[in-house]
């Protein structure tokens, strides 16, 4: 039997990669476990904290979940990047 997938987007609205549904919601709720209304995280602190959380769960590379993931969450609006900042920070929309 064919696992649940999930078509994810891109911040231009086009379409993403098409994951694991099961992998996608873990490591969705890992990140957003991170924000709260008005904090914003450094990119790079995100990514290893997440990476962190999910070792050893699932089968695959943290980091390309976490980057498909981010990017899609991006795409749908849920976090943004924090503008005119040179440092990648991240907050929710």
């Amino acid at each position: 039997m064919e696992e649940e997938k999930i078509q994810t987007v891109t911040s231009k609205g086009k379409k993403g990669v098409r994951i694991d549904k099961k992998k996608y919601d873990l490591v969705k709720k890992t990140i957003l476990e991170h924000f709260k209304k008005g904090v914003e995280i450094p990119f790079k602190e995100l990514r290893r904290s997440v990476e962190q959380k999910l070792e050893g769960r699932f089968k695959g590379s943290a980091t390309w979940y976490f980057m498909s993931v981010k990017l899609d969450l991006e795409g749908r609006g849920i976090i943004e990047r924090v503008p005119g900042k040179k440092l990648q920070l991240l907050r929710l929309k």
